[in-house]
């Protein structure tokens, strides 16, 4: 006997620098029916970033026709940049009944939540400030005043890593991934989850009272 599963969104969030993109990707690329939410932003693609995989990268006029026809369920201004979750994507992987994840920040995961109540967020803690400063420190395309900016806005995310279901620290990367793939297995098993569990146990039970019967 197998039990199907509902799909729902499953949100990585967490400051820059954390890992979380990382995490979420590799979450999708080992488990089957994940399928992974591309965001649209305003700012340049890195050197190392790919349009379609890594963002859709887009400029002001782009994003403001995206909002203005409803294209994007939730979008959030980060670092002076704006990021939003394409509906579609989002749209079509539940349909497909794929869990979808969202690799976005603090804000997005609040009107996720907002959208879709049974949605389940996880929050990426650094193993401490001082990591968090070198990785950061890191990115060799950001200068120094923009480092700053990203530790002031991290630590005001990190103080609303108590609005999250789950909470993961990145300290050991196969370890943090361990935790979020338990974290998803055990969703997916959640009783309000399961398809098709009332049916199955009046199957089960009347292949009981079968066993019953023959056995008095």
């Amino acid at each position: 006997m197998s039990l199907g599963s509902r799909p729902f969104p499953f949100v990585v969030a967490a400051p820059s620098g954390t890992g979380k993109t990382t995490l979420a990707r590799a979450l999708v690329d080992r488990n089957d029916d994940v399928v992974f939410s591309t965001s649209a932003t305003t700012r340049p693609a890195r050197p190392n970033e790919r349009e379609g995989r890594d963002y859709h990268f887009v400029d002001d006029l782009e994003f403001d026709r995206m909002i203005e026809t409803g294209e994007l369920i939730e979008w959030a201004v980060v670092h002076g940049r704006r990021y939003g979750t394409p509906n579609r994507g989002v749209e079509e992987g539940l349909k497909r009944g794929s869990t979808v994840v969202l690799d976005i920040d603090v804000q997005g995961a609040r009107q996720i939540r907002k959208l879709f109540p049974d949605s389940v967020l996880v929050f990426v803690l650094p193993p401490s400030g001082t990591e968090l400063g070198r990785r950061l420190g890191g990115r060799g395309s950001e200068k120094p005043a923009e480092q700053r900016r990203r530790l002031e806005t991290a630590k005001r995310e990190i103080d609303a890593a108590g609005e999250f279901d789950y909470v993961v620290v990145n300290d050991d990367f196969e370890a943090a991934l361990r935790a979020l793939e338990t974290i998803l297995v055990a969703e997916r098993h959640r009783r309000d989850r399961v398809v098709g569990l009332e049916a199955a146990v009046e199957r089960l039970e009347e292949e009981v009272d079968e066993i019953l019967e023959r056995s008095s």
